[in-house]
Formats: structure tokens, sequence, C-alpha cells
């Protein structure tokens, strides 16, 4: 008998949850078949047989939070064909022994008769007697009524709970199925409403976030591109661009471009915080933030200074792609020095962007709009401009120098022919 293991998944991963199994006690495994999905912080793992058996025992069940070495199941070696027909046979035999059970309980539906008289006592009653009995889950039948022919009214629900405890007696000879009352002082309605556990990746990016506000000395500041001469650049070469590369000439490599340019002016954007130590990097790996089905994933351009416009457009389509397919390795996420969000394409115009903690900067994408455009003192035109927000750590970065490097991060973009030199 074998046990199976949470294995090490790489830095800052203690644990994981068990997401779900893809085989029950007692089925037959094969060497490399994937056993079980766990959950963690950052991506989904699956764990597979490192040898051929019988899964016989499913410790850790699903939901259940698991740390890294702990066994989580038993796996006995052999082929399986002997223990299998066995674990089908008292499940048999356990039916069998249940199968007379239900006949015994036949007679329970007499007690339907007690719903006749709770509506017939609530006819001597008020409508707004009968609401607020029911709101302070009285029963009617127990209100003394100070009315001559005995009709139950408001004062007299309002004066019950001042009433001695004695003629609640009599009730008692009645059958007791009647549905419990709401409690008091509720609504007379239940409003639906529909529970659901959050998801590991979920609970972790809410408490970085708010780790990130609560730690840093976050501050933003704003500019706008005019997106001109990129739109010209595109509408102009993005079909032999296409031919060549086999890859779309999208705005992320224009926007990447501009960062590492803007990076390599002020270092100290592109650094993080060690206690009292500021750490300068000296590489360029931009964190490109994507939306996935189970939330948001930050997966890292390496080395992006060296790529070219089609590197750096298939490597995002590739870690895009994975990260809708939840098939990002550890890898992909681990490290990056400064991060780019586009809350652009679903239609932001303008958005403060939280830090992606260790980093101290983050810029912010925005949707491209036409907007009236001073070119001089006399003329006006529409132009596609876009908002572009920087966040950063004020701890380290000064506002001036902030605002200075986004102020080159647009005039790279605005002359885009600037980066290939610049970059």
């Amino acid at each position: 008998m074998s046990e199976i293991k949470v294995p090490a998944m790489g830095e800052s991963i203690t644990e994981g949850t068990v997401s779900r199994w893809m085989v029950k006690e007692g089925d037959t495994v094969n060497q490399g078949d994937v056993l079980l999905e766990l959950e963690t912080d950052k991506v989904n793992i699956e764990i597979s047989a490192e040898e051929s058996g019988v899964l016989e025992k499913i410790i850790r069940q699903e939901g259940e939070t698991v740390e890294i070495g702990e066994t989580i199941g038993t796996l006995s070696a052999g082929s399986g064909g002997g223990s299998g027909a066995p674990a089908s046979e008292p499940v048999a035999e356990e039916k069998k022994a249940v199968i007379p059970a239900p006949e015994a309980p036949t007679p329970p539906p007499a007690p339907v008769a007690a719903a006749p008289e709770s509506s017939d006592s609530a006819k001597t009653a008020s409508p707004s007697a009968r609401k607020l009995a029911r709101e302070r889950g009285i029963e009617l039948d127990q209100v003394q009524s100070k009315d001559p022919i005995g009709r139950v009214y408001q004062d007299d629900v309002k004066s019950h709970n001042n009433q001695a405890p004695a003629p609640a007696a009599p009730p008692a000879s009645k059958a007791p199925a009647a549905p419990s009352a709401p409690a008091a002082g509720s609504s007379t309605y239940t409003k639906p409403v529909e529970r659901q556990r959050m998801s590991r990746r979920r609970a972790t990016i809410a408490k970085r976030l708010v780790e990130a506000q609560q730690t840093a000395a976050m501050l933003t500041t704003f500019n706008e591109v005019d997106m001109t001469a990129i739109m010209d650049v595109r509408k102009r070469r993005k079909d032999k661009f296409k031919e060549k590369h086999e890859i779309n000439l999208g705005f992320m490599s224009f926007f990447t471009k501009a960062v590492v340019g803007a990076l390599k002016k002020f270092p100290t954007i592109n650094a993080e915080i060690d206690g009292e130590d500021v750490v300068l990097k000296k590489y360029y790996d931009i964190g490109i933030a994507v939306s996935a089905k189970e939330g948001l994933v930050v997966p890292v351009v390496r080395d992006a200074d060296r790529l070219g416009f089609a590197e750096i457009e298939k490597s995002i389509a590739d870690l895009a792609s994975k990260a809708r397919s939840n098939t990002l390795a550890l890898s992909d996420l681990q490290g990056g020095t400064f991060t780019i969000t586009n809350g652009g394409t679903f239609g932001s115009l303008l958005s403060t962007p939280i830090l992606n903690t260790p980093q101290v900067g983050i810029l912010g994408m925005h949707k491209i709009q036409l907007r009236p455009v001073a070119i001089d003192a006399e003329r006006m035109e529409n132009r596609p401009m876009m908002y572009i927000a920087l966040s950063y750590d004020h701890r380290i970065i000064d506002g001036s120098e902030a605002v200075r490097f986004l102020v080159t991060v647009k005039e790279l973009l605005e002359d885009p022919e600037s980066l290939l030199i610049e970059g």
C-alpha cells in the first residue's frame, strides 16, 4: 500500500484545497492517471498516481484544506481485479437490508388535518391582527379577545405578551403538526438567497488586495494618451505583421514596450521593499493581468526588454489562453517586476488599479474613446483618447517621479517609432 501525498508546489504555496477527486474508492488506476485536482492560491494542480493499483481510501474529501506533504489517500498495489468485486457486493447487501424499512412509515399523512383548524381560527381575526400575529409568532387561538363576539383585533395581539400563560393550555389537545410561524419581527416572506463557498483563489485575491491597501502607501496619478499614431501604425501594418508573424498586432505590445522604456528611466518603480532595503531589479518581467473564470491572475512575460513586438504578442496570447483554460503553471505566475492591467477591455473609462505586491507600481489601461482635443489655439479635433493610471507605493516613489514616469509612457505611446529606439 502506498500513500497519496500533497506534493511540493513551489515558493509561497504551503497548502491547497481538494477541488475534486477524479476517481472513487475501489476504482482501479494506472500509473500516471489523474487522481484528483488540487486548488491552490495561484493555479490548479493535477495529482497523478505514482503506480498502478486500486484507490483504497480517500482520507481528505473535496473542499478540505490540505498541507504540503499531507497524506490525502491510499493506493494499494496490484491490478485491483480481485479487490474491486467484493467492494460492490456489500453495497448490494446494504441496499437489500434498507429496502423493507421505508414500508413501515406509511401512516403519517394524517397530521394534514391540522391546517383547517388554523385557517378557521384565522377567520375570527381582523387582517391586521392576523399579520401582526404571524410577525410575532403568536397562535391566534391563544389570544384573548375583548370583543363581545370574540373577534381578535390588533390591540388584542399587542397585549398578548402581557397576558397570563394559563390560557395557552387548551390548544394542547390540537395536533401539533401546524407549521412553525416566523420569528418575532421577521418578514412574512423569506427572500431567496444563494450561498456559495469562496474559491481558494478568490479568497487569496481578496486577502492580498486588502493587504496591499493596508501595507503600502498607495497613491494613483493619471494622464491621457492620444492613440492616433498607434492606431495609424496598426492600420497600416497589421496585415503584413500577421502574415509574417501569424499573430495580431495588438495594443499590449506597444504598452509593454513603453513601460519597459519608462522603467529604465525610473528604476525605483521596478523595485520592491525588503524590510528597510530597496531591491532594484535590473530585469523586466512584466505581469499582464488576465481575468479568468476562477478570478484575476497575473502571468508574467519574461525579459520583456529583450522581446520584439511579435514575441510579446505571442507570449501574452499564450499566457491568456492558458489562464482561461486553467492550465497555467506556477512558473508562469512567479515573480514579476511591474504589472499592466487593461480594464478597457470591459469598457472601463477610468479606474484606480491596486498594487500587485510586493511590486511597487501598476499601470492601468482604459477604454479608447473619441473626445474633442485642442490641436492648437484655433483647431479642435476628435481624437481616440485613453486615460492611463499609475498606482505606486509612495514609501519609495515620490509623486514627481511617478508623474514623470507616466508622462514618459504617454510620450513613447504617442510616438510609436521611438519605442524601437527607447525599448
